[in-house]
């Protein structure tokens, strides 16, 4: 079973990226509320897709993937951005950063489908 980890300060938001990803079949998937508790849950499991947003307390979503693609142990999963940051300037620093997919808020369910099956060949 595929994991994936989502990183999103609101809840409402981590529920519904849970809910559209569920609809693609059974994935185990955890939620972190900030950059910092993603770090700490790196160690305990391996995940094979992260999906963060980038405005979040303390670690945002650019220096969580500045340390995930900094850090040889988890450099090799894939990552997407989920945000509301619409700059040209945000979507080119994400993906210089290392993301796979830039995303933005509202998304539409049949757009993060399509990320998610690229992204984990499902």
């Amino acid at each position: 079973m595929k994991s994936i980890l989502i990183v999103e300060d609101s809840a409402t938001t981590r529920s519904l990226i849970k809910a559209v990803i569920e609809e693609l079949g059974d994935f185990n998937i955890v939620e972190a509320p900030t950059g910092f508790d993603a770090i700490k849950l790196l160690p305990l499991q391996k995940f094979d897709l992260i999906l963060t947003d980038i405005n979040m307390p303390d670690i945002n979503g650019l220096e969580l993937i500045n340390f995930i693609k900094g850090n040889e142990r988890y450099s090799h999963i894939p990552l997407v951005i989920v945000t509301t940051e619409r700059s040209d300037e945000d979507r080119k620093r994400g993906i210089a950063l290392g993301a796979s997919a830039y995303i933005t808020k509202p998304f539409k369910a049949a757009e993060l489908h399509e990320i998610v099956r690229k992204t984990l060949n499902v």
